[in-house]
């Protein structure tokens, strides 16, 4: 009974992290903008400056400059 708990929990967890996950390009397609926008190149999690503030300001761009590449 306790090993089905416990496999029950992760399901769960593994579902939540799934749902993270394919939760980032809905930003780009929110603002209307690539994914290199915020991040330093397409598929990888690291940060530009843009990326740092639109995650500190609640997903919002309001107070973001806009990359230099960009």
């Amino acid at each position: 009974m306790k090993l089905l708990q416990v496999l029950i929990a992760l399901a769960i967890l593994s579902g939540s992290m799934i749902s993270i996950s394919t939760a980032k390009p809905a930003y780009a397609k929110k603002e209307g903008k690539k994914c290199t926008y915020c991040h330093v190149a397409a598929g990888k999690p690291d940060l530009n400056d843009t990326g740092k503030c639109y995650k500190a300001n609640d997903h919002s761009l309001a107070k973001c400059t806009a990359p230099a590449s960009n």
